[in-house]
């Protein structure tokens, strides 16, 4: 096997198991990124990581996805890129339709959010591991420092997620600039194939933000203008794309599988997805060449500090859900202890929170 198919082979594994084990939402699977390819395969440098969540936060779509993306392309060139994409998508993608085939047929999904009340702590203590080590590169200063909580606290007001990004862009180029011149309902008619998949491009072409933006869009799409849900079925659908693993917008699987069985599955969940492999494939390229400019290099060092503040934010609201008992706060210290100390694999800290949760929920 020559070195290139060994790296194919390296990023099919990475992926895949990310896919089938990166719970909890964006947050989460950018902490279990960084954890699994700065850290431990040392793949990139923090810096380097940090630039391409910051890239992919100003595009549309998926932003966990999207990073996967442009990982697979910076460790495997274009191959990388649909391989990455692929492997973290198709497990997600496959147990949402398994569970929607369940769901359309008996009306219920059975013990996953059990499950799930034992994963949530375990998520936390992976998000705020990243949060340190990513804070000690990306916080460098204090004026660093000073726009992290303004964008989060932002953030906390329910300002949008692109208009903070942006908005710690520009004022960290504004604050550069003054420091060089101080010092010099059910389907009534179930739409056709083709215009769902068309829907569901349109959503991944537009879409920022997080399950709840996704909620919005669904809701205006599927049950306001082509009456093809109940609000119910909704609800259902993006309760099972945040609480089981991978990509949140593998939501359309579910949606698709309900309208239009597997056909409408696999035809929704490649047109929420299409365009970012496309913008990744065209921009990536020249993101390098922006890189070195002063100014882009400048906006997209306010962009990072953003992005660490968004996914703060996020692990204050997962906090705020995730401590209901003492049993998720005993998960949550052993995870973090775990994962700091003992340097144990998140994907076994999952399985072990998941079998606690159901334990619970059986006793």
């Amino acid at each position: 096997m020559t070195y290139t198919e060994e790296i194919y082979k390296e990023i099919c594994f990475v992926f895949a198991r990310l896919g089938l084990f990166a719970f909890g939402g964006p947050a989460a699977h950018i902490a279990m990124m960084e954890d699994e390819l700065v850290t431990k395969r040392e793949w990139l440098k923090k810096t380097e990581f940090m630039d391409l969540l910051g890239f992919t936060n100003l595009i549309p779509g998926p932003n966990s996805t999207e990073l996967a993306i442009a990982l697979g392309y910076k460790r495997g060139g274009k191959i990388g890129l649909f391989l990455a994409g692929i492997c973290f998508i198709f497990p997600a993608m496959t147990i949402v339709l398994l569970l929607a085939m369940f769901y359309k047929q008996y009306g219920e999904v059975p013990l996953i959010e059990a499950l799930f009340s034992g994963i949530k702590p375990v998520i936390l203590a992976v998000i705020i591991q990243a949060l340190f080590r990513l804070g000690q590169t990306t916080i460098k200063d204090s004026k660093s420092l000073l726009l992290f909580l303004a964008a989060y606290l932002l953030s906390l007001m329910g300002v949008g997620e692109i208009t903070i990004l942006i908005l710690t862009g520009l004022t960290m180029l504004l604050m550069q600039q003054l420091s060089k011149w101080r010092s010099h309902h059910l389907a009534i008619e179930p739409m056709s194939l083709m215009l769902l998949f068309l829907t569901f491009l349109k959503i991944g072409s537009v879409l920022y933000g997080s399950g709840y933006v996704l909620l919005a869009f669904l809701q205006a799409e599927f049950i306001e203008r082509y009456a093809a849900l109940t609000s119910t079925q909704l609800l259902d659908a993006v309760a099972i794309g945040q609480f089981t693993p991978g990509p949140v917008f593998t939501t359309a699987t579910f949606v698709g599988y309900l309208i239009q069985g597997v056909p409408g599955a696999i035809l929704a969940t490649v047109g929420i997805f299409l365009l970012s492999f496309l913008l990744i494939l065209l921009l990536h390229p020249l993101f390098n060449r922006l890189r070195s400019s002063e100014i882009f290099s400048v906006i997209l060092d306010g962009i990072t500090i953003a992005s660490l503040a968004l996914m703060a934010s996020v692990s204050w609201q997962l906090g705020m859900a995730t401590f209901v008992s003492w049993v998720s706060v005993v998960i949550f210290a052993a995870s973090f202890i775990g994962l700091t100390r003992f340097k144990v694999n998140s994907s076994y800290l999952i399985i072990m929170g998941g079998f606690i949760g159901w334990l619970v929920t059986m006793f």
